[in-house]
């Protein structure tokens, strides 16, 4: 395998498994947040803030796939 190919494969690897895993985390977060508004609605908005914190964690792993992606896209050798 030559490696352009290789990078090509490894930055679909990346973003791939880069974005499952906080899409999942995300829905888990917001699952968990609207059960505990359902149970408990007068503390609102601190389970409001939590969730938020929650999916901005989340979502940085996510950054940091897309980060890798790109330099395995632009930054790949050119053979």
């Amino acid at each position: 395998m030559d490696p352009l190919a290789a990078a090509q494969v490894g930055a679909g690897i990346a973003v791939g498994m880069g974005m499952i895993g906080p899409g999942i985390g995300i829905g888990l977060v917001v699952l968990g947040a609207l059960t505990a508004l359902g149970r408990n609605p007068e503390v609102g908005n601190d389970i409001r803030t939590n969730m938020i914190l929650g999916i901005v964690f989340a979502e940085s792993i996510a950054i940091y796939a897309l980060v890798g992606f790109l330099l395995l896209k632009f930054l790949a050798p050119t053979g």
